[in-house]
């Protein structure tokens, strides 16, 4: 890929700059710069999309046990303030 794109910086230099090398330029850099952003991450093999697809899936279900343990801790509290108020109101000796 570097070969292109110094291909394509050479005839920018050498018959001047048109529209099409210049789009050409900066899409072969693009390219390298992702590519090498990737390999840095060490997402640049055939494993990597699978790993990500596991990394969402993880995600996934650490927000949906997150959520439900927020909804939990939610009820836990309103069955305790509930109770609490039932309580204070007199109600506990309707119940024996």
């Amino acid at each position: 890929m570097t070969d292109v794109l110094t291909t394509l910086i050479a005839q920018a230099a050498r018959e001047g700059a048109d529209l099409a090398t210049l789009r050409a330029i900066v899409e072969e850099s693009g390219e390298l710069g992702a590519l090498r952003a990737l390999t840095r991450l060490g997402l640049a093999d055939e494993a990597a999309r699978g790993d990500l697809a596991e990394l969402r899936e993880l995600i996934g279900a650490w927000r949906d046990a997150k959520r439900s343990a927020w909804k939990a801790a939610a009820g836990w509290c309103a069955a305790l303030l509930l109770t609490g108020l039932a309580v204070k109101l007199g109600f506990g000796a309707w119940v024996r």
